[in-house]
């Protein structure tokens, strides 16, 4: 069997007999430890069909994995094949058209280094070590989410390989409900080979910032902040995270809000105006406001999420800080005492919020705030402890919530009814639109090794 895949393909086909096969097995997520009968790495995308054909005739389990950083540890499998398209890294920019194309085994920080020297940047996530296909088919929430909107919001095209092998086109004038799929739908639809992007003009060394709050100070800054959010030009993208800073940073052991800020325009005295509003409301204990480049900024976190951190995650959408919301948070920011988890609040709104409901999957554009609950521990004996804490402070507060869970902040859930989950992510009206979808293009639901959405069920002739 796979001698014939072998054949077939320019990559390699890397098994349990290969030296390197325990590496190549491995995802980001250190809790994920699955054995499949082979890694392909391809070697170009004319091994994609190959590998399904092989997948769907001998009905193995099949993951498919550009950056193999999803939490939830959806790039990998047991006694299946694992697609694995992290050789596939190439980025073409076009600065006269502003477009990005993007082949999809590329992370954030290579999509960065492209666009960079023409002061042009594609709105993606804030870890850059993140693959670019999953964070953009699950939607892509970052440092230019009010500016310019979602990673899928600029995405202008996708190159697909669907179950059955056939390359295909998506876009707006070209199977344009597989084009909506895609945005935000995962990877239930087939294998998307390439993206081309909107890129946006950004300064070379943008303005951007941090405040710190140590604990006495939190109701301050976080009712300050509230009220400072309210009317926000659109350039002005901030994240609130509630973290124990690891001994690297030099901030002490106790629980902190770090406060960061990033300006997507040319004006910074305007920038530094409303930054100097928030200060004056609500005096940090410290701050921070070097000016450095995209790239930099975009990679300032990587270090908490190295590969074969331990993680598992939580998320929901806010309409309000009020106070108890308020009060949730700081007794849970309190609660955290330990280096292993956190939680960030994402600032929406602006080009986000003007989006039409409809016009993706991805849920809760009215939403004004988005808290992810993370963990990213290294010790197994904490695996317990650590996940009852994230488990509990969401179910705490997603009553306070909005609705609509984003998959990519999702970690995995054993033994969980997809139907549900699915239902929790898009609303029972989108889900319908996705399982029809997906009943189109994979009806046999090879693609599963994700968030899943189920086929929907054909009816039949009622004739």
């Amino acid at each position: 069997m796979l001698s014939r895949l072998r054949a077939a393909i320019a990559g390699e086909v890397i098994d349990a007999t290969d030296e390197r096969y325990d590496d190549a097995r491995r995802v980001w997520n250190g809790m994920i430890d699955r054995r499949p009968i082979a890694v392909v790495r391809a070697g170009s995308t004319a091994d994609i069909a190959p590998t399904l054909a092989l997948a769907s005739q001998q009905s193995l389990p099949l993951a498919i994995r550009g950056g193999g950083h999803n939490v939830a540890g959806n790039g990998t499998v047991d006694d299946g094949l694992v697609l694995d398209l992290s050789g596939l890294v190439a980025v073409a920019v076009d600065p006269g058209a502003g477009r990005v194309r993007v082949q999809a085994g590329a992370t954030l920080a290579q999509v960065d280094r492209a666009t960079e020297p023409f002061n042009l940047a594609v709105p993606v996530g804030v870890v850059s070590n993140t693959g670019i296909a999953g964070l953009t088919l699950g939607g892509g929430v970052g440092w230019l989410t009010r500016a310019h909107g979602l990673t899928v919001d600029n995405l202008i095209s996708a190159e697909v390989v669907t179950v059955g092998g056939e390359t295909v086109r998506a876009s707006e004038s070209v199977n344009p409900d597989l084009f909506w799929g895609l945005r935000g739908g995962g990877g239930n639809f087939g294998v998307v080979t390439e993206f081309t992007f909107r890129a946006h003009p950004l300064p070379s060394r943008p303005f951007t910032a941090n405040f710190i709050y140590r604990a006495p100070l939190w109701e301050t800054a976080l009712t300050a902040y509230e009220r400072w959010t309210r009317d926000l030009p659109d350039a002005m993208t901030s994240v609130l995270t509630f973290t124990v800073p690891p001994p690297s940073m030099g901030l002490g052991s106790d629980p902190l809000i770090l406060l960061g800020f990033a300006w997507a325009g040319d004006d910074t005295d305007r920038a530094e105006q409303l930054v100097d509003d928030l200060r004056r409301a609500a005096p940090p204990s410290m701050e921070a406001s070097e000016r450095v480049s995209w790239s930099a900024w975009q990679s300032g976190v990587d270090g908490l999420f190295p590969k074969g951190a331990r993680g598992y995650w939580r998320n929901t959408s806010f309409d309000r800080l009020d106070a108890q919301v308020i009060a949730a948070l700081m007794r849970r920011g309190a609660e955290q005492t330990w280096i292993g988890t956190g939680f960030d609040i994402h600032h929406l709104g602006g080009a986000f919020g003007r989006v039409p409901e409809e016009d993706t999957p991805f849920p809760s554009r009215s939403a004004r705030f988005w808290l992810n609950i993370y963990g990213f521990w290294a010790e197994p004996a904490d695996d317990l402890a650590r996940m009852a804490f994230i488990r509990e402070f969401g179910a705490e507060v997603e009553p306070l919530g909005t609705g609509g869970r984003y998959v990519n902040f999702l970690g995995e859930e054993q033994g969980a009814d997809p139907v549900r989950q699915a239902e929790q992510v898009y609303g029972a009206a989108k889900l319908e639109r996705l399982a029809l979808l997906k009943r189109e293009y994979d009806p046999q639901n090879l693609l599963r090794r994700n968030h899943n959405i189920l086929p929907a069920v054909a009816t039949g002739d009622t004739d």
